[in-house]
């Protein structure tokens, strides 16, 4: 037909296959194992911003602690001659009394591990032993130490009560190593004070101690509802005059049993034992050091002390400075280090100073001063440096330690929210240690230090010479005995 279309040449040719590129075999081992192929290409967007967040972090926190140990390991080079320093057999070893105590809003345990991170390896170098007085409580590192000087005046002849069955045993101790001829160490002692709340119950437990009375004061005479106060030799029926108390009659009737009219004697109602009050309430109030009588027994210098910082800080919102001081470690392990080598070392001791603060825009002392002048204000005050040691700590404290007495608890004394008081009497008797050593002294014995760790390590034979040793490769070791051969060296019998 016409009109049939004749196949054209083009439609007759068959299609051409396009052969798609093979894929890259890879390593034969890894495919038949069943592991995927890896190709080495960016990672995306997302895995860029977490690699780089976590990378930053990790190298950060690296570096700290690297410079950490350094830092610690500088001042333990320091005092750790003194380990290898001789001592007597009859003498007791150098102990360091540690006070510690929780901070405001958290617990022990942040102050325990900022004493075994900080302060404890520097002791360890020097071969000191120490006693560690803790505080779970507000108060409880004031009431123990104002107990213990309490015990050291009595042991200096303070009349008291009777004592105690712990002063009697120390007292015993105390006798034993007498007779066997120990005596205590020759060296300075001292106290270590973490933190600005221990420091500030440390203060007030020692003007407690050396300004109060041996003996508790006599508790207050309770108050009735009434309003009558009752005292101990006054009874209630002398309180309260116009009450009558008649006794109850019993009527029996006719027809009553005879066993109706015997009346009951209830059985006297016995008191619980009182629960002792913890913390210890304090002896005495600062209001009342200015007119209280120093003890007798009192040295002339007390023990040097050193308050070291304790950087505490909690809340949310607190974590950009939580993050920065925990990548910034090294600088407080080097602060706290330098206080813990100086009292390690104690070379010198030195009083607590004291500034006069005075402030006057007319000279008062001027004698040509008019009337005009009269109403200038002049203010002059003292200070010691006790009371500004970690200030700066105070502004970070838990709300808290700032937080009034509940209804129950009123009259309770608040350590921490109080302004510090320090006695003329107490405050020029504080010391502490100073650091007398020059910088270049200290470098040298460190120095020397590091000199006889390298002849050390230079005498123990590496691992290339212990292995050429051991197979006999040696050239100066002729003659000796190869490892393997040990075995055989002597008879079966032996």
């Amino acid at each position: 037909m016409a009109d049939d279309k004749k196949p054209t040449a083009e439609a007759a040719k068959p299609p051409v296959q396009t052969m798609k590129p093979s894929k890259p075999e890879g390593n034969p081992a890894l495919r038949m194992m069943g592991l995927p192929q890896f190709r080495a290409k960016l990672p995306s967007r997302n895995w860029l911003i977490f690699l780089s967040i976590t990378g930053s972090f990790t190298t950060a926190l690296l570096y700290d602690r690297h410079h950490k140990k350094k830092a610690q390991k500088k001042w333990c080079d320091l005092v750790s001659h003194l380990a290898r320093e001789p001592m007597s057999v009859n003498q007791l070893p150098r102990k360091f009394t540690i006070f510690l105590s929780a901070p405001p809003g958290d617990g022990l345990r942040s102050a325990r591990e900022y004493f075994t991170e900080y302060v404890k390896p520097v002791l360890v170098a020097g071969a000191v032993e120490w006693e560690v007085v803790e505080g779970r409580r507000e108060g409880d590192v004031r009431a123990g130490l104002a107990e213990r000087v309490r015990k050291i005046r009595r042991k200096n002849g303070e009349k008291a009560a009777a004592a105690s069955e712990e002063t009697e045993e120390e007292d015993m101790v105390e006798g034993v190593r007498q007779r066997a001829g120990i005596r205590p160490s020759d060296e300075i002692e001292g106290d270590l004070v973490i933190g600005r709340h221990t420091w500030k119950e440390y203060v007030r437990g020692l003007q407690e101690g050396w300004l109060g009375p041996l003996e508790p004061p006599p508790e207050p005479p309770p108050v009735p509802a009434s309003g009558v106060i009752l005292t101990p030799q006054a009874s209630t029926e002398d309180a309260i005059p116009d009450l009558k108390v008649e006794p109850d009659t019993a009527i029996a009737n006719d027809d009553a049993s005879p066993t109706s009219a015997i009346t009951e004697t209830p059985a006297p109602a016995v008191e619980a034992p009182k629960k002792p009050i913890i913390p210890t309430p304090p002896y005495i109030s600062p209001s009342d050091y200015p007119s209280s009588t120093l003890a007798p027994t009192i040295p002339r210098a007390l023990t040097p002390a050193v308050p070291l910082p304790f950087p505490h800080i909690l809340g949310f919102l607190n974590t950009p400075i939580r993050m920065y001081r925990y990548l910034t470690q090294r600088h407080l392990a080097d602060k706290v280090g330098g206080a813990v080598a100086d009292m390690v070392l104690a070379r010198s001791t030195r009083p607590w100073e004291k500034t006069s603060n005075f402030t006057s825009s007319i000279d008062p002392d001027w004698p040509m001063m008019t009337d005009a002048g009269a109403g200038a204000t002049v203010t002059s005050g003292t200070r010691w440096e006790q009371q500004s040691v970690h200030e700066e700590e105070e502004k970070e404290w838990h709300k808290s330690a700032r937080a009034g007495n509940p209804p129950d608890q009123e009259g309770k004394e608040r350590v921490w929210q109080e302004d510090m008081t320090i006695d003329e009497r107490i405050g020029e008797r504080m010391t502490t240690f100073v650091d007398s050593m020059a910088e270049e002294e200290k470098a040298k014995i460190i120095a020397d230090e590091d000199a006889i760790q390298l002849a050390a390590q230079a005498q123990k034979p590496g691992w290339l010479r212990s292995t050429k040793i051991w197979t006999g490769w040696s050239e100066d070791d002729e003659g000796r005995v190869k490892g393997w051969e040990h075995g055989l060296v002597g008879n079966e019998s032996e």
